[in-house]
């Protein structure tokens, strides 16, 4: 059995391998003369990890190995393999965007996913170590029915799961695309196949060492990146800031996103606006909203619960967090140095050249310390920062992946259909089943959903964990009453009105509203070409450079608008039928969190359960003593 697997691993790699270095690249941010590099660097990370999952692949028995690596990782590795987990290709790539573009109000997300850990420790991470097995459903079905628990919690694992899931692979074929140029399809049966081969054959056992792997080389290229940026200010703060603050890059950033409020503001007010909040929330609300659903969707999410259910001890998962908080803290603070760094060394506009969202601010920052896009380290320094990225979004999709093939293969089919009545043999058969389907369709949706708009599944994954897991798991751990009518109302009203929020909300893409805007640049391109076409005549080079520049960016916005006249062409309503938004929040977590935990309140106010109420002494004793902690669902 083992010869075998090992077999169809190697042969996984060897279909993975001349997809990633050979076939269509297209024109990326690499030149074709330096691709070699990008090919080399990508072929040394990905045999690095293959290597792992054929080593992990020797280990994995039994289902405890598969969900959870036999409980054997220990506190440090745990912390390493969260943080893996954690710090996504959004929070490398995007959040450094963020910033890049809007100076103070992107580290806000920083700031966000950091506290959320806060939560994770002091409430979430000991209880659920020392009450579940593999799963959120093992959770929440400790006390309560668990036939009912087990349906609503895996039904919400998938969905949380598929919603990150598919911004994830999207994401992930986009970026890559963009950043080396492979062909969208590719990208995403490339991380397809390499996520499966993690999960398939090295389970929780592969996936934690690749999150381990992955989360140290981000972390390292980012401490690289941010020497080569601070150095030249002496390392210090305060002198790094007045450096942004006195950028003319940033302070036209700045002019362009203010418009005619920026007419009366002398440069050095333009620059210090760039470190103030406002430039891309403008309603205070709209941030509480966003942080109430980036810190308690944390604390909700699926993939990050099982983690706690690896080590040993709660004492181990309690240091699990503590080291996760600190490399995630420490990251985050470095992506303030990443984001302000490319705003100043590359400039906002040439990022948005690139990417419109910002998401390439890291790796052309990493080009341009490295010696700029002709030089041999600039391009390897890119390179490197590429395979990272690329590794962050398989180490992430894989998570999620086992994550979702839990909650069907060990929630479903074995706790509900076979209600437990299966050999240890057919469970890990049926994970590995459940992983297959879950992963085929992930490389599905990834490929059907090219080109559109997957910014709301994000903002639908923290919603749905904030308002239906964290209220279910925090009401089951510590109110008495709780039980299994409030647990089904809880899972149900918060994710129906998460997604139906967001559903409603400026997340959507709205047809008549991008029409106009897009009709805005065409009827606006004639006096902006004329404008130019004064400065190419200009006998100054330096506003002829300029001219040519603005030449481009007009060229690359009217190309834009035209061919959103013609995507939109007919349309008028989103996809819900609306014109414009209903509810103006851009996250839901203000209204359906407080809905989620008042779903739970009356729910199990309504409905009478035995079982909860005899079960919640022993619950108590467990969750804080972690006494028979490893028979937790042998009720």
């Amino acid at each position: 059995m083992d010869s075998m697997r090992n077999k169809m691993l190697l042969g996984l790699f060897a279909v993975a391998m001349p997809l990633v270095s050979a076939p269509a690249f297209a024109r990326g941010a690499v030149a074709d003369k330096w691709k070699f590099l990008t090919f080399a660097v990508f072929a040394a990370i990905i045999s690095l990890t293959m290597f792992v999952t054929y080593v992990a692949a020797k280990r994995v028995k039994t289902a405890s190995d598969f969900y959870t690596a036999g409980g054997g990782v220990s506190g440090l590795q745990n912390g390493w393999a969260i943080a893996g987990d954690y710090l996504s290709a959004a929070s490398f790539l995007g959040i450094a965007g963020l910033i890049s573009q809007y100076g103070y109000d992107g580290f806000m997300y920083s700031v966000g996913w950091l506290v959320a850990y806060i939560t994770v420790l002091l409430v979430i991470a000991e209880p659920c170590r020392n009450i579940g097995k593999y799963t959120l459903a093992d959770i929440l079905a400790y006390r309560n029915d668990p036939k009912k628990v087990r349906v609503v919690g895996a039904l919400s694992t998938i969905t949380v799961s598929t919603f990150y899931l598919t911004a994830q692979m999207v994401g992930g074929g986009v970026l890559v695309k963009t950043l080396i140029g492979i062909d969208y399809e590719v990208s995403v049966i490339v991380v397809g196949i390499l996520m499966l081969a993690y999960v398939l054959f090295g389970g929780m056992v592969a996936t934690t060492w690749v999150q381990i792997i992955k989360a140290i080389l981000l972390v390292t290229a980012s401490i690289l990146l941010v020497m080569f940026v601070w150095t030249p200010y002496g390392f210090s703060l305060p002198g790094f800031l007045e450096a942004a603050v006195g950028d003319p890059k940033i302070q036209a950033k700045v002019a362009s996103l203010l418009g005619d409020a920026a007419k009366n503001m002398s440069a050095q007010e333009l620059g210090q606006r760039f470190l103030e909040p406002g430039l891309l929330f403008k309603a205070p609300i709209d941030q509480i909203s966003l942080g109430m659903a980036l810190v308690f969707g944390t604390a909700g999410l699926p993939h990050i619960l099982m983690r706690f259910f690896t080590v040993p001890t709660a004492q181990e998962a309690r240091k699990s967090v503590i080291w996760a908080m600190a490399i995630i803290g420490g990251f985050y603070v470095l992506t303030l140095f990443l984001g302000l760094g490319a705003a100043m060394k590359v400039g906002p506009a040439n990022i948005a050249a690139v990417d419109a969202g910002g998401n390439m601010a890291a790796p052309l920052l990493a080009q341009f310390v490295g010696g700029g896009p002709d030089s041999f380290l600039g391009n390897f320094f890119l390179a490197f920062v590429a395979a990272v990225a690329f590794a962050t979004i398989v180490a992430v999709v894989a998570g999620l992946v086992l994550a979702a093939a839990s909650a069907m293969a060990h929630d479903l089919y074995v706790g509900v259909i076979r209600e437990d009545h299966v050999t240890a043999a057919e469970q890990v058969k049926a994970a590995r089943v459940a992983t297959v389907i879950v992963g085929a369709l992930a490389i599905t949706i990834g490929i059907l959903a090219k080109g559109q708009n997957v910014a709301h599944l994000v903002a639908l994954a923290f919603a749905v964990a904030a308002s239906a897991n964290f209220p279910c798991v925090l009401m089951t751990l510590y109110w008495k009453r709780c039980n299994t009518g409030g647990i089904m109302a809880g899972m149900v009203v918060g994710t129906l009105t998460a997604i139906g929020l967001v559903m409603v909300s400026p997340n959507m893409t709205y047809p008549k509203a991008v029409k106009a805007a897009a009709q805005k640049v065409i009827d606006g391109e004639p006096a902006k070409r004329a404008a130019i076409e004064d400065g190419l005549a200009s006998a100054d080079a330096a506003v002829r450079a300029k001219a040519e520049k603005d030449k481009a960016a007009l060229d690359k916005a009217v190309a834009k608008a035209k061919g959103d006249l013609d995507k939109f062409r007919g349309e008028e309503t989103s996809i819900v039928g609306l014109e414009k938004p209903l509810f103006e929040l851009k996250n839901p977590g203000l209204i359906s969190i407080p809905l989620g935990f008042l779903a739970v309140f009356l729910g199990s106010l309504l409905y009478r359960d035995k079982r909860a109420d005899e079960m919640w002494d022993e619950l108590y004793v467990r969750q804080n003593t972690g006494i028979l902690a490893a028979k937790a669902t042998a009720h």
